[in-house]
Order: C-alpha cells, then sequence, then structure tokens
C-alpha cells in the first residue's frame, strides 16, 4: 500500500500553497506550522515533506527555525528540502530534527556532488527530487528548463546510487487536476523497481488509489489536503 505524505510548503514561517510552481500564485493556508503538522500526527500520518520556499528562491536554507519547531512538537519523520545547496545546508537541516533531506537542482547539475553527498550521508538520507515538464527536466525552482530527459535524468540517478526519486509533473503542481499518471506509467515501466514518489495534481482519494496501482511507493499531498477536498481521516489506510 502507498504511503500518504502530507506536504508543509514554508514562506515567511507561514503555511502555504503555490500553484505551478509561481510564487505570485501564493494562498497562506496556516500562520501556524506547527500546528498543521501537529493535525497530521493527530490523524496517525508519520511523514512530512517539508520544503522551504523562501530557502529554494534564495539558494541557502532559509526556514530551519520552522523545521525545528516541526521536530521538537512531533515525531514526524520528516524530509526536509529547499534551498540545499552544499555540505552545510544538509548539516543545518539535520541538526533542526530533518530525518531526510530532498534536493532537485543541485545533484541534477553536479553528478560529484551527488555522489559525494549519498558516500557521506548515505542514500536513505537523500531524496531527489527530479522534477520535469513536458517530460524534461526543469531546475532553479522550476524556473530554468533542460534538454535532459526525465527518464535519462532518473536512469543516471539510479545508476549513482540513489534509491528515492520523486518526480512532480510542473503543469499539475497546486493544480488539483490530477496526478501525472502517464509519466508515472512511462517511468515505472522503464524502471520497475524503484522507490518512485509522485507529487503533483493529487486532489482526491481516486488520485491516490490510481498512483497507487501504478507502483508509486509514496505520494504528496497538499493543496487537496487543505483545501478539504481529502478529509485527514480518511488517509487511515494509507499511514503505514
Amino acid at each position: 500500500m502507498i504511503r500518504v505524505i502530507p506536504a508543509i510548503d514554508i514562506i515567511d514561517g507561514k503555511c502555504v500553497r503555490l500553484a505551478y510552481g509561481d510564487f505570485n500564485q501564493k494562498v497562506v493556508y496556516n500562520e501556524n506550522p506547527v500546528e498543521v503538522a501537529m493535525k497530521f500526527e493527530g490523524a496517525g500520518i508519520t511523514r512530512l515533506h517539508m520544503v522551504d520556499l523562501d530557502g529554494a528562491k534564495q539558494g541557502k536554507v532559509i526556514n530551519f527555525k520552522v523545521l525545528e519547531k516541526v521536530a521538537a512538537k512531533t515525531n514526524l519523520v520528516i524530509d526536509f528540502g529547499g534551498g540545499i545547496k552544499i555540505d552545510e545546508d544538509i548539516k543545518i537541516a539535520m541538526s533542526s530534527g530533518a530525518a531526510m533531506i530532498s534536493t532537485g537542482s543541485a545533484v541534477i547539475k553536479n553528478d560529484e556532488l551527488l555522489k559525494e553527498w549519498l558516500k557521506a550521508f548515505g542514500a536513505d538520507k537523500i531524496i531527489v527530487a527530479a522534477d520535469a515538464r513536458n517530460e524534461k527536466v526543469a531546475v532553479s525552482g522550476w524556473l530554468e528548463e533542460t534538454s535532459l530527459s526525465i527518464f535519462d535524468c532518473i536512469k543516471s540517478l539510479l545508476a549513482d546510487g540513489v534509491k528515492q526519486v520523486m518526480c512532480t509533473d510542473i503543469s499539475k503542481d497546486g493544480s488539483l487536476a490530477g496526478p501525472a499518471k502517464e509519466l508515472y506509467k512511462n517511468i515505472l515501466e522503464k524502471f520497475p523497481n524503484m522507490h518512485l514518489i509522485a507529487s503533483g495534481g493529487i486532489s482526491c482519494l481516486n488520485d491516490i488509489d490510481d498512483v497507487n496501482e501504478l507502483g508509486c511507493k509514496e505520494v504528496i499531498v497538499g493543496k487537496a489536503l487543505y483545501e478539504g477536498r481529502i478529509k485527514l481521516h480518511q488517509l487511515t489506510r494509507f499511514t503505514l
């Protein structure tokens, strides 16, 4: 059974969601991310995906104090991303309570850095975000599109020893338009044994069932939870 991982995205210390990764399409859902995290835990959720959007924009970890507070007040297993570019960023995240980090641009642009991090911190601690638009990888907060195929990117990541890949179809993110089923289907046909984390577009329980049937191991859910399209109590069967 797939595991559901709620997302908390942070701007100015507040819990927000963007549409399509666009900072101009920001909605603040709660001024207190700790309160949100505690509600997740109270519903039986064990994992949390936290993104420092200020960090992603500025290229360094900014909102580690929010991470610190959430880690202190809950027992959630947190993966933290946004602005992680150097070793020091990982150390800040880990010392603030992250069990794992998620990173994209830094390691997709620099294969040697990825290998260093896998060796230094362990593959179990590193989630690589390989995000795509029209099956081409996008980096730098999705502002920069590359000519690199998502499939070639994932092939390279797995060859380097990456164990967990999170994939967002940018055209789906924050849209509530359903997940990128065709993309995930194609990825898993090529790499059937990989640990694929689906992200973007989840709007209802049926969407979660769909990505589960495709073979995704985990799924990130954000806006659908905040807008009440999926109720926390409905997720009990997905809390592993």
